[in-house]
């Protein structure tokens, strides 16, 4: 081989060398990252979600009325906290108390939070209720009490432990509580002196007395629906369901008002599930937690009546339900749907046959109430008032009064 040949060689074998040096650098510093365990295991990803209903019910002006949203049974498993438990203090794991309340414009139903992570960590965990106070509650809390005018709730530190698993507490009676779960969520661990407790989610819910931003007045077949106040609503949901048919449509507020048709009722529930579950996840949620979310609720979201479904804007959400967290999370999505029941002509009609009963003098009073509760539920005594306030008939309207006072001490 000649000296310029031994040369060339020499030469590309060092281009080589280097060519495969230089491509190899960043693939071995990137394992080296990769392995390495961070300084500070706070630091790892965060990701909250949240999901809840808040709930009410429109007067004969359109805006939301008083009524009794905690009457009847419980609709939650028996392991679940409540205010009664927390009086006696087996709902707190430091002590404290909340008070009960009776009657509130607003039913603030199974707010969830879910915790996502790419590494166990500690998380504190706080929710202030403005003009509201938080009734029920799981896993359990360092505290819970009502302030003036806001109430609160605090687990302290749960810990997210992503990839665990484990049994989670279940009652033979059927719940739609345990809709929830069904989700890629982490586990969340809540520890006291007592008992360690696991979940998918921290679930808390309350009442309320503050502002929602639709108005829904029913004016003959048509709602009248409106903003009440700054939030602007874009899109709702308005769906019927008259002896199991339903139907539903679909309306965008312009201006903050809208006029829709009262839907006609030759639709599926399925279709219309399926638009919840398209209107939650464009506001932020997984497809799996706004599916749970419409599980959770397929029982009482699409039994008979007229109601108007929207999302909560952020702001308001942010407004009334003040959420701490510590660490902060890298995504925080909240979104609440509102929920307003319309009491309609049909509704009034059913219990006006059935007070028809009352026309005979031996007529169990104790006994019609029962079955107007059994018709109507916790919405007997809104429709019940609102018959009231549209009779001039002296005698009609203390007969009312007493039906009022039956159903209240029925449910109580």
């Amino acid at each position: 081989m000649t000296r310029s040949a031994s040369r060339l060689v020499f030469n590309l074998f060092a281009i080589v060398m280097l060519i495969t040096f230089v491509a190899a650098k960043p693939v071995s510093r990137t394992q080296h990252k990769a392995s390495r365990k961070p300084d500070n295991p706070a630091t790892g990803r965060l990701v909250v979600h949240e999901w809840g209903t808040f709930t009410a019910i429109a007067g004969r002006d359109g805006k939301p009325v008083e009524w009794q949203p905690l009457s009847g049974p419980s609709d939650l498993p028996s392991f679940v906290y409540d205010l009664g438990s927390a009086q006696s203090g087996r709902g707190l794991r430091h002590g404290g108390q909340c008070f009960k309340c009776t009657e509130a414009v607003v039913r603030m139903e199974t707010p969830v939070l879910y915790f996502y992570a790419d590494r166990e960590m500690s998380v504190s965990v706080r929710v202030n209720f403005m003009n509201g106070t938080i009734t029920e509650w799981y896993p359990q809390v360092r505290s819970a009490y009502k302030g003036e005018p806001t109430g609160v709730i605090d687990w302290g530190r749960v810990m997210v432990l992503p990839g665990a698993a484990t049994s989670l507490p279940v009652e033979p009676k059927a719940s739609h509580y345990y809709a929830a779960r069904d989700t890629d969520a982490a586990l969340v661990r809540v520890c006291s002196k007592q008992e360690q407790q696991y979940e998918k989610f921290l679930f808390y819910r309350g009442l309320g007395d503050f502002d929602l931003p639709l108005n829904v007045k029913l004016e003959g077949d048509r709602l009248a629906i409106n903003n009440a106040g700054s939030d602007r609503v874009a899109t709702c949901i308005v769906f019927e369901s008259r002896n199991g048919q339903v139907g539903y449509r679909i309306g965008k507020l312009r201006a903050g008002e809208l006029v829709i048709e009262r839907p006609v009722v030759d639709q599926t529930q399925d279709a219309v599930e399926r638009e919840l579950v398209t209107l939650l996840t464009k506001e932020g949620l997984y497809e799996k937690e706004a599916q749970a979310m419409v599980a959770t609720w397929r029982d009482s979201w699409f039994e008979d009546g007229l109601r108007v479904f929207y999302v909560v804007p952020r702001a308001l959400t942010d407004k009334t339900l003040p959420l701490t967290l510590e660490p902060a999370p890298a995504e925080l999505v909240r979104v609440l749907v509102g929920r307003t029941e319309v009491i309609t002509p049909e509704m009034e009609q059913a219990i006006q046959k059935q007070l028809e009963l009352l026309n005979d003098a031996s007529a169990d009073v104790p006994s019609i109430t029962m079955q107007i509760i059994r018709t109507h539920g916790r919405f007997a005594e809104p429709i019940l008032k609102e018959m009231i306030e549209k009779t001039d008939n002296e005698r009609w309207r203390n007969l009312l009064r007493q039906i009022v006072h039956s159903a209240r001490a029925a449910l109580e």
